[in-house]
């Protein structure tokens, strides 16, 4: 009989791996946003939210008032909650303990650990995937602002200028087959699409979270 455990270290590992590209790309945002290498590692040890992150260095690049970036990145990490509602079963223990491993509540460590269905293994697979996440994704967002930052032709040429866009939509395209969640997209991009021209970098993100009004059931 297959390990449980090996193969959740595996989905771990694979999950950590996918992380890569993008945690490149984001080391290449901070230094084209003038970012120092310290400001960006601590970017994704301390905030290590991946569209959070984007979001937030995208708005200072665009010149955006840091209010703006908060907010944006603050609003995407909001479903970082319901992962907290439905892994609080499995991840019982001392509070500071909690609040620790809480840091790693993200979407890559909650889908390894709802791929198991016993709490003690959820978990595992919870820590596992984070862990993999976790230690990657910081590697990666060094090299990006180390050896990448500069060299915007290369970053172009490699195709990581695209992983952001390509992100966004992979996340998006399965929610589309629900009809409540095609029209919170579109109000949303609407919105978006009508700010940019007047709006302060940034605001036109926030307010896109207004979309979700066209999304709530009818009665």
């Amino acid at each position: 009989m297959p390990d449980p455990r090996s193969a959740l270290r595996n989905r771990a590992l694979s999950i950590g791996l996918s992380t890569v590209p993008f945690g490149l790309a984001f080391g290449v945002a901070c230094a084209q946003a003038g970012l120092e290498w310290w400001e960006a590692a601590g970017f994704s040890t301390v905030v290590f939210g991946g569209s959070a992150q984007f979001a937030a260095v995208g708005v200072l690049a665009d010149g955006g008032a840091v209010g703006a970036a908060i907010a944006a990145g603050a609003l995407l990490n909001l479903r970082s909650v319901a992962f907290g509602l439905l892994l609080a079963p499995s991840l019982q223990g001392p509070l500071w303990w909690r609040a620790l491993v809480s840091q790693w509540m993200i979407d890559e460590s909650t889908a390894v650990a709802v791929s198991a269905d016993d709490p003690v293994l959820r978990r595992y697979g919870y820590l596992a995937g984070g862990l993999s996440v976790f230690v990657l994704w910081n590697a990666a967002t060094l090299v990006g602002v180390l050896a990448l930052g500069r060299a915007g032709d290369l970053v172009t040429r490699w195709g990581l200028d695209a992983t952001i866009p390509a992100a966004f939509l992979a996340l998006l395209w399965p929610r589309l087959a629900d009809p409540a969640q095609r029209r919170a997209m579109a109000l949303g991009v609407a919105i978006a699409i009508a700010l940019t021209p007047i709006a302060p970098p940034g605001i036109p993100i926030v307010a896109a979270v207004l979309g979700v009004l066209a999304g709530l059931e009818r009665s």
